[in-house]
């Protein structure tokens, strides 16, 4: 167990050598931010944890407890401005984290998708992301308003990629884009991940012609359980072998959900949610990491730091 002290310190480092080693960026007109971009990732990652209930939760205990660390703190929305601007420098952070935890020999990824509420959905109007965020139905929360994510993630549970749509869409829709910005990356598309030949799947992402599709076309191969009424249905062996392989997604929405606030946070722009997803995952990829080097389970988040 360590302490929130030892832990940011820790996560500075490793931010922090990682901007370094990347070509430093034009410089701007005007004054100098009061945080280095370094130092707003490291505290837009901390924030994520569960331990504080909102933004403004954790901006009261930076202004107290993070001082000595960050003695130029700024106002939060300062803060958040920056945050937002170093949506890609956090994005590739990810990424390369993500390139440290990738295993050689992990030949498929686990993919799923899961709700992101941004508002309640009995309220009236608009909200705060109209056109972006709507209507849509998950067997965990029922119907809701907000986005829809869709995951992968290796063997070991680390997050090789994601994306966001709207809640309506449907998981084929977005596997299609998905894969297909896998085999050819796009830099605006920075969170999609590196390219995988195999992916395990549930039964929201069956479709014989859909998987035909994206074998031929993507050279991504998608194997989900056939349905109970096929002439050909799978034995209860080898259903419950995949069904133990891609648990490990499952686990990972439930960490991100438990630990990290995914689907708490109630978002006023696509921009600032992008910036806290990123940020999530990060958090999310580098305690794995942090796990492995302490010789602690992959995912054991409960006690890692003791508050």
């Amino acid at each position: 167990m360590l302490d929130p002290n030892t832990f940011l310190t820790i996560l500075y480092v490793l931010v922090d050598d990682f901007c370094k080693s990347l070509a430093p960026p034009p410089r701007q007109p005007g004054r100098p931010p009061a945080l280095s971009d370094s130092e707003v990732i490291t505290l837009l990652c901390f924030s994520q944890w569960r331990r504080f209930g909102s933004e403004r939760d954790f901006y009261r205990y930076a202004e107290t407890q993070l001082r000595a660390a960050f003695p130029r703190l700024p106002n939060r929305s300062q803060f958040n401005r920056h945050a937002r601007r170093c949506y890609a420098l956090q994005a590739a952070f990810w990424r390369y984290q993500a390139d440290l935890l990738a295993e050689p020999e992990g030949l498929y990824q686990a993919l799923d998708s899961t709700a992101v509420p941004t508002r309640a959905a009995k309220r009236r109007g608009k909200g705060w992301l109209p056109g972006q965020a709507d209507i849509g139905y998950s067997n965990r929360l029922g119907w809701y308003a907000g986005l829809h994510l869709l995951l992968a993630t290796g063997p070991a549970g680390n997050i090789t990629g994601f994306s966001l749509s709207p809640a309506s869409a449907k998981d084929q829709t977005m596997t299609e884009v998905f894969l297909a910005f896998r085999l050819h990356p796009h830099p605006r598309l920075p969170t999609l991940g590196a390219y995988c030949p195999w992916y395990l799947a549930d039964k929201g992402f069956t479709g014989r012609a859909a998987h035909q599709r994206w074998q031929q076309q993507y050279q991504a191969g998608v194997v989900t359980p056939p349905q109970r009424h096929r002439k050909h249905p799978w034995g209860y062996p080898l259903r419950r072998w995949v069904a133990g392989k891609r648990q490990i997604v499952e686990t990972a929405f439930a960490q991100l959900q438990g630990f990290f606030r995914l689907g708490q946070d109630r978002p006023h722009t696509l921009e600032g949610l992008q910036t806290r997803l990123v940020a999530k995952v990060s958090l999310h990829n580098f305690c794995i990491g942090l796990n492995r080097q302490l010789g602690r389970p992959n995912l054991s988040f409960a006690d890692l730091l003791g508050w």
